[in-house]
């Protein structure tokens, strides 16, 4: 059996940073979605995603991400995704690179996220 997807999870004072590897898909999104899920209710409601090097991105990958906002977005956090061209590309398809919160780097996400004011 293969693992499409994998990563780590580093939890700052006020963000959560992700690192991902492999796929987002419909193999991988149920466990991404309960996961990242329990995540954000664990706290801190801050995420970034570094899905920078992330090979493939399908539409259950991309449901499994908005969901993510909204849910940060409930909990008064925020989801912040590193994206890499091939991710970008999927997600400018479907017109939702401003929604999803698209960052070049971590870095630009933290900076990102520092300059939102709660």
């Amino acid at each position: 059996m293969t693992v499409s997807l994998r990563g780590t999870r580093e939890v700052k004072k006020n963000y959560q940073l992700f690192r991902l590897t492999g796929l987002l898909d419909a193999f991988s999104e149920p466990n991404f979605q309960k996961v990242l899920g329990q995540c954000v209710n664990d706290g801190p409601k801050n995420l970034i995603l570094d899905l920078s090097k992330i090979d493939f991105v399908d539409s259950s990958g991309l449901g499994a991400l908005v969901q993510l906002v909204k849910k940060t977005q409930e909990a008064n956090g925020s989801l912040q995704i590193v994206s890499n061209p091939r991710v970008t590309q999927t997600v400018k398809l479907v017109r939702l690179e401003k929604f999803l919160s698209l960052q070049p780097s971590v870095d630009a996400a933290i900076e990102h996220l520092s300059n939102k004011k709660d």
